[in-house]
């Protein structure tokens, strides 16, 4: 038996529109929301971080790479097995609304020339993936007191 849940639209009180709305409003259509997880980026003077919240998260799920134009890729994939583990043992249920969405993710990033691509490093740790960008150490200037012969 499939149940239909009306989206309730407080805006008006007429009673009429809100019928037609409902007919035709596609809310309770199964569609996929696809939300990209939240990221925070700190600055020291030494480094970058970035922080990429995702609950449930795990070190599996993710990829970090740098692509061929020097980017930083950030990739999680979704291996999350979907079983209904909420039903007591023996006993056969179903959801009559699920909300829950798990989607892969991947994004690009520009990174900052003063980023030393060779020393980024990640971690996963309480479903925040940690990407550490170490800075290049600043290089003292050169003096050079040199006669350039004139030809």
């Amino acid at each position: 038996m499939t149940m239909y849940f009306p989206v309730i639209r407080n805006n008006r009180n007429n009673w009429l529109d809100s019928a037609f709305n409902d007919l035709f409003d596609m809310d309770w259509t199964p569609r996929h929301l696809s939300t990209a997880p939240a990221v925070n980026v700190k600055e020291s003077d030494t480094a970058f971080t970035m922080e990429v919240a995702a609950p449930g998260l795990k070190k599996e799920f993710c990829k970090v790479n740098i692509n061929n134009e020097g980017n930083l890729v950030v990739k999680i994939e979704n291996k999350a097995e979907h079983e209904d583990k909420s039903c007591e043992e023996g006993k056969k249920c179903h959801y009559v609304r699920r909300e829950f969405s798990y989607t892969d993710y991947e994004q690009t990033y520009i990174l900052p020339d003063e980023v030393d691509k060779e020393a980024i490093s990640a971690k996963v740790e309480d479903g925040i993936l940690t990407i550490d960008l170490p800075k290049i150490a600043p290089q003292p200037e050169k003096k050079m007191d040199r006669t350039i012969e004139i030809g």
